[in-house]
């Protein structure tokens, strides 16, 4: 197990490599030249000069990466071009807002959408069959941000024109600062991101159940006499986990690096909102670093999931050997 996990460590570092040299180059071998950028259209050259040598730009490529990795390992993700402060300081302010939007979704939409592919799966043909996949084929067609544009009217614009208060329309409270706060704002972005993903769970958890129904040992579950919420949880359902596990890891991990629309929709200041603002401002750095941030949350929730796989089959660690 333990070399297992290591050999999983040692590609996901590999990956992050790349990753480096990747937006490295995408953003610093172009065109356009960030001391313009900082230093505005009007900038005499020797201003921009000074601005070069500050960020080190007067140096060869090679030079400039080594600077950039050596920064990253001391947690250095440089300077901000548009507000000049620390992006490191810029992220940690955002990424609350992004991790208890998803985290908050994922309760949500695993609650939802399990149970709906579960007894889908239970009674195929039937009334509840099909309407589990109406959810399902309903949830995946529609956009996002149609929803949330939706949830408001609906649940904030209508009940506030009629004096009530339902929910508020937008912003963020930390959980410290008031628990009941931070769960009322985000109520409906929670709902609006939960119900969409929700439907891929439960087009998935039915897929994988059913083929499970299929096999020879369920049958012989059935035959000695087992209930069928036994044959049902025990049995079937711990059969299908690995796949939704490994979605589950993938969903999490791209959803950290930021919930842009969900983000916009309901005016949330996280991740994804700080990345539309810093690629319409060319703010390398921060793109920089929240495309370094998803890859990390990418490569650490598949670790995870790896880990969980193999614990939960031993082949899995067989053919990682």
């Amino acid at each position: 197990m333990t070399r297992f996990i290591l050999s999983r460590i040692a590609f996901g570092v590999l990956v992050l490599f790349l990753l480096s040299v990747f937006v490295f180059f995408l953003f610093y071998v172009t065109p356009s030249d960030p001391a313009r950028i900082i230093a505005g259209d009007k900038a005499t050259e020797e201003l921009m000069a000074q601005i070069r040598v500050k960020l080190g730009l007067d140096q060869p490529i090679y030079v400039q990466y080594l600077q950039f990795v050596g920064n990253l390992l001391h947690g250095d993700l440089g300077y901000s071009y548009r507000s000049n402060m620390p992006v490191s300081e810029l992220l940690a302010s955002r990424i609350p807002v992004t991790m208890s939007l998803v985290l908050g979704a994922v309760v949500l939409w695993l609650a939802i959408g399990i149970p709906i592919g579960i007894t889908s799966a239970r009674h195929p043909g039937t009334f509840r069959d099909r309407a589990g996949q109406a959810f399902a084929i309903i949830g995946i067609s529609f956009p996002t941000f149609v929803l949330g544009m939706v949830a408001l009217y609906l649940l904030y614009f209508l009940p506030s024109k009629a004096g009530m208060m339902l929910f508020p329309p937008s912003g963020y409270v930390p959980f410290l600062q008031d628990p009941f706060g931070w769960a009322w704002h985000l109520l409906l972005p929670w709902l609006t991101l939960a119900l969409v993903v929700a439907a891929v769970y439960a087009r998935l958890t039915r897929g994988q159940m059913l083929e499970v129904f299929g096999q020879d040992y369920i049958r012989t579950a059935r035959a000695k006499g087992l209930t069928e919420q036994r044959v049902t949880y025990t049995h079937a359902f711990r059969s299908a986990m690995p796949p939704l596990v490994t979605q589950l890891g993938i969903d999490i991990g791209l959803m950290l690096g930021g919930v842009i629309v969900i983000e916009q929709v309901f005016g949330l200041l996280g991740v994804g909102n700080l990345a539309v603002s810093s690629v319409a401002m060319q703010d390398r750095p921060v793109v920089i670093a929240i495309v370094l941030l998803g890859g990390l949350f990418v490569v650490v929730s598949n670790l995870i999931v790896d880990v969980l796989y193999a614990a939960m089959d031993s082949r899995v660690r067989t053919a990682g050997r």
